[in-house]
């Protein structure tokens, strides 16, 4: 399982935007503070034309890329370093 969700860090706690679907109490989250409200693509020269296109080319692995079956990958490094 692999979810985004928005959120905003106040107070010390990540206050979420919206409900992630199918996450279970108790599941473990990786958080990555990103500077104001999002990243600035075109500092990183993407313009909206590339950022859509990257974003359709992306789609395609959307369904496969959150099925249940992908969870063996989310504690690949580690699993790989214990072999």
């Amino acid at each position: 399982m692999l979810t985004s969700v928005e959120g905003i860090y106040q107070d010390g706690v990540i206050k979420l935007a919206e409900q992630p679907a199918q996450v279970p109490p108790g599941a473990h989250a990786i958080v990555t503070f990103l500077p104001g409200h999002g990243v600035d693509l075109r500092a990183h020269g993407i313009g909206a034309a590339e950022a859509a296109e990257l974003r359709g080319r992306l789609s395609a692995f959307a369904e496969d890329w959150e099925s249940p079956e992908m969870s063996a990958y989310d504690n690949y490094h580690a699993a790989k370093s214990r072999h």
